[in-house]
């Protein structure tokens, strides 16, 4: 119990905190693994005043014979402050004391923005030019948060609170720097970053953030923004000469974008490092399928705070130092490609129809099927978002800020626990003006039907009870790698019951949105230079549109279809999925066809009930948006189709009436072969 330590200097925070902080920096360093400690009030270490801390480790280490009353005198002149919270209203005037170059990297480093309009005015009538302000204190400060960020002592949260006081210093001073027609010449970067999402993507929080990360340590950024083609990427590449470009994406087809950049780039001849980045990107897939088409240097980047060290390394100086650094990422590239090409010689795969042969089997006639209570379409607009706030999953929300660790546990991590609470009351601080205000709305649809599956692999989806009419007909994939014994090879038709069972089955489908709105909260806040409350209502939407789904399946299990109408589940559970049933969605792994999205939008009109649109990549559009299929059945379960073989490929262009061509595209990262 670490709080033993100062138990003497109880009602003294300041005291306290600043022991526990340097108790753990040297016993942690001696072995230390586990203690008792609340991590939202510990002083961060570097940032303890030097002559505090010197009497704070006196004590500590008994290295002083009146190190005791030493500290009690201290202790004393500081105990009339306001300590309730970290940087009281003392302490705060202790630092607006300095000199204006140490209040602007205080400023910056504490992500305070509250002076910072009468500081950089007081800095620029100091200077001779005000460019120099931007050169001197401001990047000074940003270096310090830079350095502290790479060391892992600052979390990505701060770095972007210390961009936003970054970004409305330089507008401040931009005027100024344009009248004197300083702006360009002396205002030197480190290099120029072009970011930008591809063709029919539109998801654009992971490269915002890249951005805000690079623009900290002096990097020009260019961010094209969303849905960007080929095209215009490259040639903005050429008319801004830059010396980077980094692509984005998060749907599947992306990466097929991805590739075409990399064709084109090879093509034109063009040199520039080439970062690929987003959440449906890897390693792998970028040394399999990326690489080999560009002889420039093609690197994934795995997150924010790997971009620096690699576009750092990417724009060195020595020659030699450079090529060695982009021929590492070639070879380690050559050997995944080589190591993959292997591995997949060694997995075994069956036939189409050893697969379907295999196929789940389900006693039809003793499955008890429940007809919905409500049948057709249920459009769900305007829905409360103080109801959907309780079934936000939190997890992915600090994923996205790349703090890593479970909702409530991440908030007792010793690394990241202090940093996530900030973020998190952060988060429900704007929550409470985005629902109290009406600034976003969330809409959605539900559509449930009768359905049998046909020919095994596809779904028809009926106009009505008699069933007698076909409204469209849903198509799905099957496993075909061979399994262990008793073990099937799946698709999402098995479990829909068979249309020569003579058994009435149904199907459900949805989509929601909790996006409608955000364009002009976005735009208000980039119009403020404000990235971190830009990337936090992104963060928030998508979490309320998670919440959305999560929320409509269980009225449909529980009210609307009925199957599961005595169900009760914590939230935890909800988040763990206890429940029966499942919401696969067309791009993942159950169903890897993005094609099929068009046909579940057209059973739901949900263009024209929701007002989510479809890309011509398949993405929703806003991308707070989610969708997919409702299956009942008890023993369905989510699944990865996993690699398909050529058989299947002539198969479903036959059942769907698309070119193979079209359906090896749209399916190109799960084919073997």
């Amino acid at each position: 119990g670490v709080s033993n330590l100062s138990f003497s200097f109880r009602g003294n925070d300041v005291v306290r905190e600043a022991m526990h902080s340097a108790f753990l920096f040297h016993a942690i360093k001696a072995g230390m693994d586990m203690g008792i400690v609340n991590a939202g009030q510990l002083e961060v270490y570097e940032e303890i005043p030097k002559d505090f801390l010197e009497k704070v480790e006196d004590v500590i280490s008994n290295r002083n014979p009146d190190a005791t009353e030493r500290l009690i005198e201290f202790a004393e002149t500081i105990k009339k402050k306001d300590t309730s919270a970290r940087g009281g209203e003392e302490k705060k005037e202790d630092w607006r004391n300095d000199p204006v170059e140490d209040r602007l990297k205080h400023a910056l480093i504490k992500g305070i923005v509250d002076y910072i309009d009468q500081d950089v005015e007081e800095a620029r009538l100091k200077y001779s030019q005000p460019i120099e302000v931007i050169e001197g204190p401001l990047m000074s400060g940003m270096n310090v948060v830079g350095d502290l960020f790479s060391a892992g002592k600052m979390f990505l949260p701060q770095v972007v609170k210390s961009a936003r006081v970054m970004k409305k210093a330089v507008a401040i001073l931009i005027p100024y720097i344009e009248a004197e027609k300083e702006k360009n010449k002396s205002y030197s970067k480190q290099g120029k970053v072009l970011l930008a999402t591809v063709k029919g993507d539109v998801h654009d929080i992971g490269k915002n953030i890249v951005g805000v990360v690079l623009g900290c340590n002096n990097y020009n950024i260019v961010d094209l923004g969303v849905m960007i083609h080929t095209e215009k990427i490259l040639q903005a590449a050429i008319d801004q000469k830059v010396d980077v470009i980094g692509l984005s994406g998060l749907i599947t087809p992306s990466l097929d974008e991805m590739v075409q950049v990399a064709e084109e780039m090879e093509r034109r001849g063009m040199n520039l490092p080439l970062l690929i980045g987003g959440a449906t990107t890897s390693r792998i897939h970028t040394a399999v399928k990326i690489a080999p088409n560009y002889s420039g240097a093609v690197i994934h980047v795995l997150d924010a705070s790997r971009s620096v060290p690699v576009v750092s390394n990417l724009l060195n100086e020595n020659e030699e130092e450079r090529k060695k650094y982009i021929q590492s990422f070639k070879d380690e590239y050559t050997q995944l490609s080589e190591d993959y090409a292997k591995r997949k010689s060694e997995k075994n795969f069956i036939s189409i129809e050893h697969a379907r042969e295999n196929r789940l089997k389900i006693d039809w006639k003793r499955t008890k099927i429940n007809k919905p209570n409500k049948s057709g379409l249920i459009v769900l607009n305007d829905f409360s978002l103080s109801t959907l706030r309780n079934y936000i999953d939190w997890t992915p929300f600090f994923i996205t800020w790349e703090l890593k660790g479970k909702y409530p546990s991440i908030f007792d991590d010793k690394n990241v626990g202090s940093e996530a609470k900030k973020l998190f009351d952060d988060a429900n601080k704007l929550l409470d003006k985005i629902i109290n205000e009406k600034l976003l709305a969330a809409n959605g649809v539900i559509g449930l039907f009768p359905a049998n599956s046909i020919g095994v692999d596809d779904i028809e989806v009926y106009t009505d009870e008699t069933r007698s009419g076909v409204k469209r007909v849903l198509h799905t994939l099957r496993q075909q790698i061979k399994k262990s014994q008793e073990e099937p090879n799946i698709a999402l038709a098995d479990f829909i019951a068979p249309k020569e069972t003579g058994i009435e089955d149904y199907i459900g489908m949805f989509a929601v949105t909790a996006g409608i709105g955000i364009e002009k909260l976005v735009e208000k806040f980039e119009k403020d230079h404000d990235d971190y409350n830009s990337i936090m209502v992104k963060a928030i939407a998508d979490r309320l549109a998670e919440a959305f789904a999560e929320h409509l399946h269980e009225l449909v299990r529980k009210e609307y279809w009925g199957y599961a109408a005595d169900e009760k589940f914590s939230n935890e559970e909800l988040v763990k999925e206890k429940y029966a049933g499942i919401r696969p969605a067309p791009g993942y792994p159950a169903q890897p066809d993005h094609t099929e999205k068009p046909i579940v939008f057209s059973l739901l009109n949900a263009e024209k009930n929701t007002g989510i649109k479809l890309t011509e990549s398949m993405a929703m559009y806003p991308a707070a948006s989610v969708s997919g299929l409702y299956l009942s059945h008890p023993k369905a379960k989510y699944f990865n189709v996993g690699k398909i073989e050529k058989d299947q490929v002539l198969d479903y262009h036959r059942r769907k009436g698309m070119s193979v061509d079209e359906i090896e595209k749209w399916l190109s990262p799960i084919l073997n072969y």
